[in-house]
């Protein structure tokens, strides 16, 4: 793969942000075997399978991570079965107060595009405009040699097919990043879907469990498109669109041209931050969060999350670029891990 600028740049700070840091107290914390279970999203499941089987061989602690979607994962924050959750919608402050006394931190591990997958025999490459991939999931365009979609497409012989939309079966922030844009584009969409991690779908779609049933299902069905994280769709060779963005380029989905898109954010002092239309690069973008407690039961537990916590934004992000997620940015996750490091307790 090859990083651009911008990227470099990055990893050579991470790099030495992660050097300062390898002989800190929290990696030796940890005296005997711990086991930390968490639980969430998806959308960064690829990545977090790497950072807990490396951070395993770096530490004494074990991390079991259960790739059930973002909405179930702020569920199980909130009822307190697990010692952390992942979400790429961030939890709002009504979900926060739910969690009581023992507080959360959102902490950014990366970003990463949402990608349009699709089966269509016969076409290679699919163009789709800002006009016509909402009224595609809103139900509007149902054949795929719809005019609208022959235009984006001049010279390429579209089928006379219908159009099988597939989408999430469980809460997800996938989806929440994907709606999130589309609903930023479109007024329609928005009055018709709306934005949230299991929005109000008004047409027959069919559905999957998690980034994997997604691709799944577009896979094994002719006619599909569905949305996925790239990282599953370039594992599994899938065809994805073309995208335009607001500069009325039509964009392919790649690490690169997410990086455009997400490098202008602000992140404020609780590290939320929405990616709705953005200026440049792949639009359909987002971050993903892990959400900690700032109360443990144990020190042992504390002292495991925020040495967990310490890897990801440190060693863990050297690892981002390699499987098509960006880092996050060396300032904010210095910002991150400190906020850490200062407000997870013990009893």
């Amino acid at each position: 793969m090859i990083l651009s600028a911008r990227a470099v740049r990055r990893s050579v700070a991470a790099s030495a942000f992660a050097a300062t840091l390898a002989f800190s107290p929290l990696l030796s914390a940890i005296a005997q075997a711990i086991t930390l279970n968490g639980a969430g999203a998806t959308f960064p499941a690829p990545l977090y399978q790497r950072y807990f089987n490396d951070f395993r061989r770096d530490s004494n602690i074990t991390v079991n991570y259960q790739a059930v979607g973002s909405g179930a994962g702020i569920r199980q924050v909130i009822a307190g079965t697990v010692e952390f959750g992942g979400s790429d919608a961030a939890m709002t402050d009504a979900q926060i107060e739910q969690v009581g006394d023992r507080g959360v931190i959102l902490v950014p591990t990366a970003g990463g595009a949402v990608t349009m997958t699709y089966n269509l025999p016969g076409v290679s490459t699919l163009r789709l405009s800002r006009a016509v991939f909402p009224a595609i999931f809103s139900g509007q365009i149902t054949r795929w040699n719809d005019s609208r979609i022959a235009a984006d497409n001049p010279g390429v012989t579209l089928p006379d097919l219908p159009i099988k939309p597939v989408v999430r079966a469980d809460s997800s922030g996938t989806t929440f990043i994907f709606v999130n844009h589309l609903s930023a584009i479109n007024p329609y969409f928005r009055g018709r879907v709306g934005v949230s991690t299991a929005p109000n779908w008004t047409v027959g779609q069919l559905k999957g469990r998690g980034n994997a049933g997604v691709a799944a299902q577009v896979q094994r069905t002719e006619g599909a498109i569905g949305y996925v994280e790239l990282s599953y769709a370039t594992q599994n060779n899938m065809k994805m669109a073309q995208v335009q963005n607001k500069k009325n380029e039509f964009i392919t989905p790649s690490l690169e041209e997410t990086e455009k898109a997400l490098e202008t954010l602000s992140f404020p002092d609780n590290f939320r931050v929405f990616v709705d239309d953005p200026e440049e690069g792949y639009p359909i973008a987002g971050l993903t969060w892990i959400m900690v407690y700032k109360k443990y039961p144990t020190a042992e537990e504390a002292n495991a999350v925020k040495t967990m916590v310490e890897w990801i934004l440190t060693k863990g992000q050297e690892l981002n670029n390699s499987l098509n997620y960006t880092r996050i940015p060396n300032a904010v996750a210095q910002r991150a891990l400190q906020t850490v490091q200062r407000e997870v307790t013990g009893p």
